[in-house]
């Protein structure tokens, strides 16, 4: 009988490794691990919740492999990164389409968001686009299950979690609600903006008044939403978001693109480096120089001002922020369209 080669058997021994981690973890309920109870222990004497309606609460939280699969970071990352894959994803006709319908149908509360917030209509359109094609995707793991298994299973990012774990149950006691009925997507985002817990309970806002905030049934309290966590991020009302650049043919690009997303480059800084607006402006305020890598292609080159890092700060990417800038200028551009054919 041929033997197994020791690839072979090392694959197998792996895999029965996992299999025997999820098995345990299966088996033993939150309720029962050190951690959580030290975790409700912390919350009875913090915020006085009742210690057995946690316990209660965490005998029903269940570990999540998946999450534990989707939130890791790719095995092989390099190559993986890739503008316009990436954007492919977002700026294409079904989003877009959507984007038209939902724009229309809620047309009277984007603008009365716009208007109070300072933040562009295609701006509130473009994110809950990317996020959740405008509510068609906002997850159905159990958000409970998901942060508690993100918070005492995943430990590089375990104190992150621990805190919208937290949040969760704090927002749930405020909102009078069952924490174990929350979905959300894999990391805890919850509703048609995609907003974590703390997020919830610091931007949110109740822009349908009735009285509750509800980010999955009322588009108008994510819209408000939306708009007013932009503002409170910084966002400049009038101020351009990015402007393609234009690149001399001497310029010297490495300490632009070592600063990354941070915008700290006034014109003559920029100038200096060999680096404009190719539209010719010079928008006050200062600009970070964005650099869009594709594999085997020519990198765009963006100017991203105080705007650009706005949007950032709900995903800090500027493949993210520069997909939610075009996909709200495609939504717009596609509705203007519509709009004239009539």
């Amino acid at each position: 009988m041929k033997t197994a080669s020791p690839r072979l058997r090392l694959t197998l021994s792996l895999f029965a490794g996992l299999l025997a981690t999820t098995a345990s973890h299966a088996a033993q309920r939150y309720a029962d691990r050190p951690e959580a109870q030290l975790f409700i222990e912390e919350m009875q004497q913090k915020h006085g919740f009742d210690k057995d309606a946690l316990t209660f609460i965490f005998r029903r939280a269940e570990y999540l492999p998946s999450v534990i699969k989707y939130i890791s970071p790719p095995k092989d990352p390099v190559g993986v990164r890739s503008w316009q894959r990436y954007r492919g994803r977002f700026i294409e006709p079904v989003r877009i389409k959507a984007g038209v319908a939902f724009w229309d149908r809620h047309q009277d509360t984007i603008r009365a968001a716009s208007e109070k917030y300072g933040v562009p209509e295609e701006i509130i359109v473009g994110i809950i686009g990317v996020e959740t094609i405008y509510g068609r995707n906002t997850g159905n793991f159990s958000a409970v299950s998901a942060l508690a298994t993100l918070a005492f299973d995943y430990p590089r990012r375990a104190e992150l979690f621990r805190g919208e774990l937290e949040n969760l149950l704090l927002m749930a006691r405020e909102q009078h609600r069952d924490p174990l009925n929350y979905q959300g997507s894999y990391a805890g985002a919850l509703g048609l903006p995609q907003f974590l817990p703390s997020s919830v309970r610091n931007y949110a806002v109740d822009f349908d008044g009735d009285g509750q905030i509800d980010l999955l049934n009322s588009p108008k309290d994510a819209i408000g939403s939306v708009a007013r966590y932009m503002q409170m991020h910084g966002w400049e009302a009038g101020a351009p978001v990015t402007k393609l650049a234009s690149i001399g043919t001497d310029a010297d690009l490495p300490p632009l693109i070592a600063n990354d997303i941070n915008p700290n480059f006034d014109t003559a800084s920029l100038a200096s480096h060999g680096v404009k607006a190719a539209d010719g402006t010079e928008p006050a305020g200062k600009a970070a120089f964005i650099e869009l890598v594709t594999p085997g292609e020519d990198s765009e080159y963006w100017l991203g001002y105080q705007n650009f890092y706005v949007i950032t700060r709900y995903n800090r990417s500027s493949f993210y922020a520069m997909s939610v800038f075009q996909l709200g200028e495609a939504v717009k551009a596609a509705r203007a369209a519509a709009s004239a054919r009539r």
